[in-house]
């Protein structure tokens, strides 16, 4: 059993929505130290539990699971079909200066530093993120005072470490990122400031619109 329980947003017959905590893995990787996860805990109470999508181990927020194989199924084609319309929060460094924009820069696994991912025009998967600047503000840090901006980002592809990539190549990479950001930018928040907020999709099964949203913790 866990130690600490998931926060469960919504749970129906098919499918369960939870708020994933920071530093809490999506799935379990090998071994006994990566054996906790949001689908390991999720399957305590429904034993047939799988993903639907992933979260890296450092955001939280909201994660979809299905409860079987073929509401998995259905949930996939959503998410490859692009339509989850997915919506997050990210403090990053400096002050970005439009107040709205688009990132569209390819990307593709950096083989030789996994599971780090990197910008490739030539290999790379397309990939697209919209932003939109929230805040502007500073904050105190061990070097001095820290420029930062609150964003609001939306994926319209959903490749792996996207948002931490595309803030880190137009020069304004997440808080906290331990993969991407500079120490000082790493040093100056003790978790990914990037946080899952809100989720909207048409249900595979009742064909209701579905949207959910749970509170940014930064």
């Amino acid at each position: 059993m866990p130690e600490l329980p998931l926060n469960i947003i919504h749970a129906d017959d098919w499918l369960i929505i939870v708020d994933k905590p920071s530093g809490l893995l999506s799935v379990a990787g090998k071994g006994p130290e990566k054996a906790d996860s949001v689908v390991a805990r999720t399957k305590v109470r429904w034993p047939g539990a799988r993903e639907a999508h992933r979260l890296d181990q450092d955001t939280s927020g909201l994660m979809m699971l299905a409860i079987d194989v073929e509401t998995q199924r259905r949930l996939h084609a959503l998410f490859f079909a692009r339509k989850v319309e997915k919506r997050y929060i990210a403090v990053a460094a400096g002050h970005v200066q439009d107040e709205t924009g688009q990132v569209d820069l390819p990307l593709m696994k950096d083989w030789p530093n996994r599971p780090l991912q990197k910008v490739d025009h030539e290999l790379g998967k397309p990939s697209q993120t919209r932003w939109r600047v929230l805040e502007r503000s500073s904050i105190s840090t061990a070097n001095g005072e820290l420029p930062v901006t609150r964003l609001e980002l939306e994926p319209l592809t959903g490749r792996s470490h996207q948002l931490r990539v595309h803030l880190r190549e137009i020069g304004h990479p997440i808080l906290g990122d331990i993969f991407y950001a500079p120490p000082v930018i790493q040093a100056a928040s003790p978790r990914l400031l990037l946080h899952a907020e809100m989720m909207s999709f048409i249900h595979p099964w009742t064909n209701e619109q579905m949207t959910f949203s749970c509170e940014c913790p930064f």
